[in-house]
């Protein structure tokens, strides 16, 4: 049990440490490169920081492990929504003022896109493809429709060696951080009796979920709400678009029919949720912010019940 518990200990640090580096370096080689602003956070730093959750969800799928792959996608952004924003709340309230309104009607979307796979059981190559198709013309879409709110980010870059140093060592630790993982996870699900799925949505999830975490934090500390509620919902949509498009197209196995009856209802509640505060909210306040981590609390409890 303790080489068990280190295992999946042990891997949740590599994707920690390895989405942190991969993020520092893919943003200092887009700067140095001269990209944009706006496609540096959407695509350079979406991408990124869903590398944790891609290498799970994939190593997971190609261990046949479907539970534990689908059950990351979902319970990844249960945790951006309830848990990350709830703690980032608690830090420090995060003032919204219609940021991020349209991209979450695309988190929308596309939750209710992979639900309906989902309750139609399909399982195909095409399927996957068709979700990164769709993640393309989002990013081409707000490319040429950029977020109302948009500040230059003077901090200092490392340089160009530097940089792909630190990309080539993210990408590394991530690929033997997220193997350790999720072993760690299947066995463990073997060894307590516990589905797939339930570890997928539970520990493998909130484990790659810790870079958005830490991104959320340190952007409303700074009072960069833009950038954490930017980096929540940008998040939610690579992860059902990006990972679950290329989860399905490397393993073309149907999303797990036990996350019908309670997770794709709650999935699809927070980003209804989400797009009413990104609307309507002027902002997310502690008292707010304890009550999504209340429900993520209840949530994870019910899994267990």
């Amino acid at each position: 049990m303790l080489i068990l518990s280190l295992s999946i200990l042990g891997g949740l640090v590599g994707l920690f440490v390895g989405g942190e580096l991969l993020v520092r370096g893919s943003v200092a080689m887009a700067k140095r490169l001269g990209i944009s602003n706006l496609v540096t956070g959407l695509v350079i730093v979406g991408a990124a920081t869903s590398m944790p959750e891609m290498v799970a969800s994939v190593q997971a799928a190609l261990e046949g492990s479907p539970g534990i792959a689908w059950g990351n996608v979902v319970g990844s952004n249960l945790a951006n929504t309830l848990l990350i924003l709830g703690a980032t709340a608690l830090v420090a309230p995060i003032i919204l003022h219609g940021i991020g309104k349209r991209d979450a009607v695309v988190a929308l979307l596309a939750t209710l896109a992979v639900w309906a796979l989902a309750v139609s059981q399909a399982g195909a190559r095409w399927i996957g493809i068709a979700l990164l198709v769709a993640l393309v013309v989002y990013i081409v879409w707000r490319v040429r429709h950029p977020p109302e709110l948009e500040e230059e980010d003077d901090e200092k870059q490392p340089g160009f060696g530097l940089a792909i140093i630190l990309f080539l060592a993210g990408l590394g630790a991530l690929v033997v951080g997220g193997k350790f993982l999720v072993d760690g996870a299947i066995e463990l699900a073997t060894l307590a009796g516990i589905s797939q799925t339930v570890i997928g949505l539970t520990i493998v999830a909130v484990g790659t979920s810790l870079p958005e975490l830490a991104a959320s934090i340190a952007a409303a500390l700074k009072g960069r709400s833009d950038l954490a509620v930017g980096n929540v919902v940008g998040s939610n949509i690579f992860n059902l678009l990006m990972i679950g498009g290329v989860t399905m197209a490397v393993s073309p196995l149907a999303i797990p029919a036990e996350m019908l009856d309670l997770e794709f209802p709650v999935l699809a509640g927070s980003a209804v949720l989400m797009l009413l505060l990104c609307r309507y909210a002027h902002s997310i306040g502690r008292g707010l912010g304890l009550l999504l981590l209340a429900a993520f609390t209840v949530n994870t409890a019910l899994l267990f019940a």
